[in-house]
């Protein structure tokens, strides 16, 4: 098909084709499969530095940024995927009950159909490509919609992916809020959004009228509690590199910290040393750092700057959408920026009486996506794993958990449903179908 003609089709018309060429069959081939994961991976290595430049364009990321958080992120998820695939896709015995004795059971990984994979701005290209990479593992065909927000990015994703991939199986679909509203009104057997959960409940409403399964991965606050008595210097070297990579603009960044009013002083000072040693002394100079995507969210966050004491940063522009790694103090909790999800380079510090004032605290909140805890004690890490509910949780490190593929990906509540990554991306876009056989003689 020319690009001519994929211009001309409708959504209805994408729809149908994908559907037609899912009823072929030709996708539930494991050689398939493995061929459209491998030429995914291709593209992500032959075609690697035209992603970065898109990425530099529309978020200012470096190349180094562009390749660990996105590019190479999503190659290991595909060899994680590619290594282990023919044993996911074995049937999985069941025993029966005595009364069926001769009988078999099993279960087997039903595709699901055709799919549709809806991308945010933050990591274009990572978090288009992941879900699109379970979704083919999965023996589906796809329709994938990249972020208008970030239109460098789409672009090159709508102009890269037919050259690699099978384009009766999947197609790009570009555009805003008319074209993925034209995509809702289809049907499709399963929708991935990532997003905001203004959106996402736009998403599930729509999904609604078919029935249809989706996977919401949304955002929120994520706290992390900083713990007293723990080496505060590691702790904000690892706070200031998971909060202001991208700019700040990352769902699982840590949205606020909280911490003793004793430990507050020393900890805000430490944060404050870890942006200097990591950016220099003006961000806005160095080669890693990125900048907001777009004037909207940039004057939505230079209205949350005075909502505490800067400790440092604060500094912004508007021309350039560039706004310094800011960390305040003497937040109050019901400030501006504790209103709503930052998404961007603006870290409060809170004070709160200990760790059942923290927990209260979390709790009285929206579930978020997820939860950092920094502490030496067992017993901390205990309680808070079993008093609080989030996505995911990570200890000692923030994000971290994000590159493990063996772990589940997705939120819970306000953060979203349903979850991806390794397996269960396949789980995700699957149908697990039950099976039992009864001989007849």
């Amino acid at each position: 098909m020319s690009a001519a003609e994929a211009v001309r089709e409708t959504p209805a018309d994408v729809v149908a084709r994908l559907r037609g060429a899912f009823r072929t069959g030709r996708t539930r081939d494991l050689a398939w499969r493995t061929d459209q994961l491998t030429r995914l991976r291709a593209l992500l290595t032959e075609r690697g530095d035209d992603l970065a430049e898109a990425l530099h364009a529309d978020l200012g990321k470096s190349r180094k940024e562009a390749y660990r958080t996105e590019i190479d992120f999503t190659v290991r998820e595909i060899d994680h995927t590619l290594e282990r695939l023919a044993g996911w896709l074995e049937p999985e015995p069941a025993p029966v009950p005595a009364v069926l004795a001769g009988a078999t059971a099993h279960t087997v990984q039903d595709p699901l159909g055709v799919v549709l994979v809806i991308a945010p701005w933050n990591y274009p290209v990572q978090l288009l490509l992941a879900p699109v990479a379970g979704a083919l593992a999965a023996g589906n065909t796809v329709v994938a919609k990249p972020s208008e927000l970030a239109p460098a990015t789409s672009a090159a994703l709508a102009r890269l992916l037919p050259e690699y991939l099978d384009a009766d199986t999947l197609a790009v679909v570009e555009g805003g809020v008319p074209e993925t509203t034209a995509l809702l009104a289809e049907r499709f057997d399963h929708i991935f959004y990532t997003g905001n959960g203004t959106v996402g409940r736009i998403v599930m409403a729509a999904a609604a009228k078919h029935l249809t399964p989706v996977t919401l991965e949304l955002g929120g606050k994520s706290p992390a509690f900083v713990d007293r008595g723990t080496d505060l210097k590691t702790v904000a070297a690892r706070l200031v590199s998971g909060k202001f990579l991208n700019t700040g603009q990352t769902c699982v960044a840590p949205d606020y910290v909280l911490t003793d009013p004793e430990t507050a002083p020393a900890l805000t000072e430490a944060l404050a040393a870890a942006v200097e040693e990591r950016f220099g002394p003006d961000a806005s100079l160095s080669p890693e750092y990125g900048r907001i995507v777009n004037e909207r969210h940039f004057d939505r966050l230079v209205g949350l700057l005075d909502s505490g004491r800067t400790v440092t940063g604060g500094a912004h522009d508007r021309d350039t959408k560039y706004i310094a790694p800011t960390v305040l103090a003497d937040v109050a909790p019901d400030s501006p920026v504790m209103r709503e999800e930052i998404f961007g380079p603006v870290l409060p510090v809170l004070t709160v009486d200990g760790l059942d004032a923290a927990v209260d605290f979390i709790n009285a909140r929206d579930k978020p996506l997820a939860l950092y805890a920094f502490t030496e004690s067992p017993a901390v890490r205990e309680r808070l794993l079993a008093e609080t509910s989030s996505g995911g949780v990570g200890i000692g490190l923030p994000l971290a958990h994000l590159t493990v593929s063996d772990l589940p990906f997705g939120g819970v509540g306000e953060s979203g449903m349903g979850n991806y990554h390794g397996r269960y991306s396949l789980e995700t876009f699957s149908h697990r179908k039950a099976v039992l056989d009864t001989p007849l003689g």
